[in-house]
């Protein structure tokens, strides 16, 4: 996964959280809390809001939120969106023409990581991840979270 994904990801989790409480956070917070830069986080969450995969307000009372169905986005959506598919489709060495029929010496090995990989970013959402920080399964390691 690029850098990129996985702020988009952070971002996305960390703004999950705060609107659970009740806020919606920031920018500035947001890449703060999230061990981000604050440029590269605002180029991340402008493309994530104008894909749809989060909405912003602007003034007072506003920042970045859900609606319900927002929340509920497979993770592969959103890495397809912002880096394409290859992270499942390509090669574990980095071949192009590595196939079934043309396979490269670590592509049977390879290939059960890669759709496993898939299987887990089709079957959760920001919100499945969120609510397994809020029900105390997982933890996050940045600051000012929902301790």
């Amino acid at each position: 996964m690029t850098k990129g994904s996985e702020y988009a990801l952070r971002a996305l989790l960390y703004i999950q959280i705060q609107n659970w409480d009740g806020k919606r956070p920031g920018v500035i917070e947001i890449a703060r809390n999230i061990e981000a830069p604050e440029a590269y986080s605002a180029k991340i969450l402008h493309t994530l809001t104008s894909r749809n995969f989060l909405n912003s307000a602007k003034g007072r009372g506003g920042g970045f939120f859900y609606s319900d169905q927002q929340a509920e986005r497979a993770l592969y959506d959103i890495i397809v969106h912002l880096e394409g598919d290859r992270l499942f489709t390509s090669c574990g060495i980095g071949l192009k023409n590595c196939t079934d029929e043309r396979p490269c010496p670590l592509h049977h090995e390879f290939i059960k990581v890669r759709d496993e990989l898939y299987n887990i970013f089709k079957n959760e959402s920001i919100r499945s991840l969120a609510e397994k920080v809020r029900d105390g399964n997982a933890a996050l390691n940045w600051n000012n979270h929902t301790d």
